[in-house]
């Protein structure tokens, strides 16, 4: 089968067939990289101690920060090939491919640039204290080094997605996770490099894994394939990009702007085990939360080229069967926190202090985990259909709205519990909004049809 006739299926096959088709290779890339995340994590609390553990916790905002920069490349430019392609429009799908690798390029030198400069000052602000800025600053220096590779593996493997080959996206992840996997072991556990291995065991197989994308888009006979002419940026296509692309990055610069908040509010009310905690359950919502990112990743092509081929029935139906599927993923991951939280911990530490520590902000933190589900596949549907002022109202509703607020109240009223609870609480408010939100337009579609 051509490429072309690959995508054109998007708008032709049964929408359960393609949400499988789509979903399952990226929930499976996703579910890789949470076991791997788990793994690196766990290595890194056994074998160098709490202490690095909470200095990793230190660094998720730096981790934000970059994926929003990327994030606001690569899904809007995804976001941006899945419409053009519905339309048919095949020049500009391949001129927005070229465009994806010089904002990468550009965006991931200045980002790395800026913050190794100012690498200390950073993560103080971040919360690090004398006790956990050596592992922080160990772990970034390699990471952002390798920060254009990481902009670059990940915009790269949202186009696969977008141009409909769901397996490559899928054999890179899975690649990259088994990759880091083995080097992980290799330099953590037996050449003892510490947390800086588990950063440079990141850095090699995100770069073994990029080289094998840019030779697949080397391929002419691709439909979306490298060639002279498509690198120059284009002013229409970068604002087409970065006008889809605010609303992920605005959310992941959210999320780093919390977590340095949730951080300082941890270590004020109960200490660097406290930030451990936070980051082990942090790591516990993120493996759950990566099978419904799954699900948003294989929805949005498929979405998005409905809506440009105006086939809004397909579009809706292709969002409820996502909208369960990820309400039923998160139900699992809650009962199992709320019946194992103390199991779950222990992969992480055996630290007395922060297990017990852990074991209650696993339960809190997850306390309503069910209902994230529909709101974000609700907020990545505005996202993939270019809805940029709902999509982006959506990102920030359920942090920075609420969650900040939450987080600063409730802890004058219950201490070290009440920066727990402001989590759940959020996650309900947003979600109470977000599904009125998804009714209004969706009778306005109904009203313009007609």
């Amino acid at each position: 089968m051509d490429n072309k006739q690959t995508t054109l299926e998007l708008g032709t096959k049964p929408v359960g067939q393609l949400l499988l088709q789509y979903a399952l290779p990226a929930i499976v890339a996703m579910t890789a990289s949470s076991l791997y995340n788990i793994i690196d994590r766990a290595m890194i609390g056994q074998i160098v101690g709490p202490e690095a553990i909470a200095g990793l916790g230190i660094t998720f905002p730096f981790m934000n920060l970059s994926a929003a920069f990327g994030a606001a490349v690569g899904v809007g430019s995804s976001a941006s090939i899945s419409v053009k392609l519905g339309q048919k429009d095949y020049k500009v799908a391949q001129n927005l491919l070229g465009n994806t690798i010089t904002l990468n390029l550009i965006i991931g030198f200045l980002f790395m640039a800026i913050c190794l400069i100012f690498l200390d000052p950073i993560l103080r602000f971040f919360g690090a204290s004398d006790t956990t800025l050596p592992y922080a600053r160990e772990f970034m220096i390699v990471i952002l080094l390798g920060n254009m590779i990481t902009h670059m593996y990940f915009g790269l493997n949202a186009v696969l997605r977008a141009a409909g080959k769901p397996k490559h996206a899928m054999y890179s992840v899975l690649f990259t996770v088994g990759m880091n996997i083995v080097l992980v072991l290799a330099f953590v556990w037996w050449f003892r490099w510490g947390i800086r291995g588990a950063a440079l065991a990141t850095v090699t197989s995100q770069t073994l894994a990029m080289c094998w994308q840019l030779y697949l888009f080397s391929d002419k006979n691709e439909l979306l394939h490298f060639k002279r002419g498509i690198y120059r940026l284009r002013a229409n296509l970068v604002r087409n990009i970065i006008a889809i692309g605010v609303s992920p990055f605005l959310m992941n610069a959210t999320s780093c702007i919390i977590v340095i908040f949730m951080n300082n509010q941890f270590v004020r009310y109960g200490g660097d085990m406290a930030v451990g905690a936070y980051s082990i359950a942090n790591s516990v919502v993120m493996m759950f939360f990566m099978f419904v990112m799954g699900v948003c990743q294989g929805m949005q092509p498929i979405v998005g080229y409905n809506y440009g081929a105006e086939k809004y029935d397909r579009m809706f139906r292709c969002l409820f069967l996502a909208i369960g599927c990820a309400t039923l993923i998160l139900l699992v991951g809650w009962a199992l926190s709320m019946l194992f939280p103390r199991e779950i911990a222990r992969i992480f530490t055996t630290d007395p202090t922060l297990l017990d520590l852990s074991a209650q902000g696993i339960k809190l933190d997850m306390l309503v985990f069910f209902v994230v589900g529909s709101q974000a596949t609700i907020t990545h549907f505005f996202q993939s259909i270019g809805k940029v002022k709902v999509s982006i109202f959506l990102s920030l509703s359920r942090q920075l709205f609420l969650l900040l607020p939450m987080a600063f109240l409730f802890p004058l009223f219950w201490g070290l519990d009440g920066v727990w609870y402001s989590m759940p609480a959020s996650d309900f408010c947003s979600f109470a909004m977000t599904i009125p939100l998804l009714w209004w337009y969706m009778k306005k579609l109904k009203v313009k049809n007609q």
